[in-house]
Formats: structure tokens, sequence, C-alpha cells
């Protein structure tokens, strides 16, 4: 019987060529099969280390396909590379799905290590690295994207997104909104020749990527956990109307403000409504 072959997961570089290992380019020479996202990407890098081995697409669009037919291909003792057009495979990238019939098939399966957009810039952020979420993209839809940031918001850790370029300034003014002013930053372009990091408050960061100019390239957007004191937002025992008051005088309309409140302690508008009325009722002298 024919051993079968082993399914080595291959980080490639995420925009400077230099940035793979040399156990990578060994493994991707040797292989049998180079299982890709997009051949064209693949071949670029192919090229410049003059890797000669044979590709086969795979990518979101035939996964579920293809997956089966590389397993029946490593079965029959075929060793493959699986990589993405950067990065590591599986990182909100195709591969999960291939890995995960690989297991079930006692098929073997090799990572080797190498570039990850969201941990280059986490460690360059400034931000805590000790504990973090790492979030994949966030949610095109605003009404989506808003829910999943509120689920996040007492998370103890700093949140990681990718986000495209079109849809950052509108990331940044619901997580302002959503999580209250925290220090953010957003990487753009990471190992390319237009590098940049750019660090402030979430409105700061929103303020300036409102501007069409500025939003180009690849992004990454990194969040802090601590919500600064000047916006600490309200518990369920700080009162409503204080923070409602602190809201319209931020230059929120009153309804816009009992909306983010509502959020904040993750009530019913019409309960959180309730709650304000009452507290307004308390302090109003009697008639």
């Amino acid at each position: 019987m024919t051993a079968a072959g082993t399914l080595y997961l291959v980080a490639t570089p995420i925009g400077n060529l230099e940035d793979i290992t040399h156990r990578a380019l060994r493994t991707l020479a040797e292989v049998d099969l180079i299982a890709c996202e997009d051949t064209r990407r693949t071949r670029t890098l192919l090229e410049r280390y003059r890797v000669k081995s044979k590709m086969i697409s795979y990518h979101e669009h035939n996964e579920h396909e293809r997956a089966a037919e590389l397993v029946g291909r490593l079965q029959t003792g075929t060793s493959i590379a699986l990589v993405t057009d950067a990065g590591t495979p599986g990182i909100s990238d195709p591969g999960y799905r291939l890995v995960r019939l690989c297991i079930e098939s006692e098929i073997k399966v090799v990572p080797l290590p190498g570039a990850a957009a969201f941990v280059l810039a986490l460690t360059a952020s400034g931000l805590p690295t000790d504990t973090f979420f790492f979030g994949g993209f966030l949610p095109a839809r605003a009404n989506t994207r808003r829910t999943r940031l509120a689920d996040l918001r007492t998370l103890p850790a700093t949140l990681i997104f990718y986000e495209a370029p079109h849809r950052i300034h509108h990331a940044l003014s619901d997580a302002r909104e959503i999580l209250g002013e925290r220090e953010a930053t957003v990487a753009r372009e990471l190992t390319k020749l237009h590098e940049e990091f750019r660090r402030g408050r979430l409105s700061e960061l929103a303020a300036h990527f409102a501007h069409e100019e500025h939003r180009r390239g690849e992004m990454i957007l990194l969040i802090d956990r601590t919500i600064l004191e000047s916006d600490l937002t309200v518990t369920e025992n700080e009162s409503v109307l204080a923070r409602v008051n602190a809201l319209e005088a931020q230059g929120h309309d009153p309804r816009q403000a009992l909306r983010q409140v509502a959020r904040e302690l993750k009530l019913p508008r019409a309960e959180a409504y309730r709650r304000l009325t009452a507290e307004r009722n308390r302090r109003s002298p009697e008639s």
C-alpha cells in the first residue's frame, strides 16, 4: 500500500519577497504540487527563487471540490504545499477545510512558520501584546459591524481586525461610538514601500481616514482594551441620565445618546428609556 503524502502549510511574504525562509523555499521546490490561492501571484514568487514545482488553484470559490481532490492525491502519496497570496494559510484565507479533511483522513499536516500580517502589526503597534483578539475582517454591513463591535466591548484584550481601505473610516467611527474613546493603531502596507503606522485615539484616526487620499493599501486596525478616562462609559451601577447628558454635551442628539447608552448596557432601547425617565422623575422637584 502506498504511504500517504504530506500536506505542508507554507507561509509566504505579505509584501517584500525577501521575507521567506530557507525551509519554505526548500519545501516548495521539493513537493510534487503547490496548491495556491492565485497561481499568477504565486508564480511571481516561484520565478524569483527559480522554483519549478507544478501549481494548482485552491481558493474560496473552488475550496469544497478542490479540497476533496487534493486529499485524494495525498492519499496516493503526493506531497502538497498549500500557500495563499500572502501570509499564513488559514488566517483569513483558504486552508481550514483542507486541513480538517487531512486530519480526518489521518494525513500528516506540517506547518512552516512565517509571516502573518496581524502579528507584525501588533508587535509594532505600541498597544498591549499580552492578550489579544484577532477578529479577521469586520462585517461590511454597518449594522452587523456595530453589533460585532458591541459584542467585544468588554473583552479585556487588544482587538485586531483586517479592514478594506474604503471601509476603514466607517470602522473607526463605529468603533469610537460603540467602544468609547480608546488608543488605536492603523497599520498600512506592511513590509512594502509605503509602510505606515498611524497611532492615536479612535476619534483622531477616524478624522484622518475620512480623507480619501489616506485610504490606500491593505490595512489592519488595532484597538486598545482600555477606555480612556475622559470617556468612561456607563455601567450597571452608574447613572443613565448622567451618561446621556455627557453624550449630548459631546454633540450627540438625544436619540443618538440614548441609543449608545442602550448599547453600552446591552439593554433594549425601551428599557434604557424607562431608566432615563425614572431618573429624571426622581430628580425633578415635586409639583
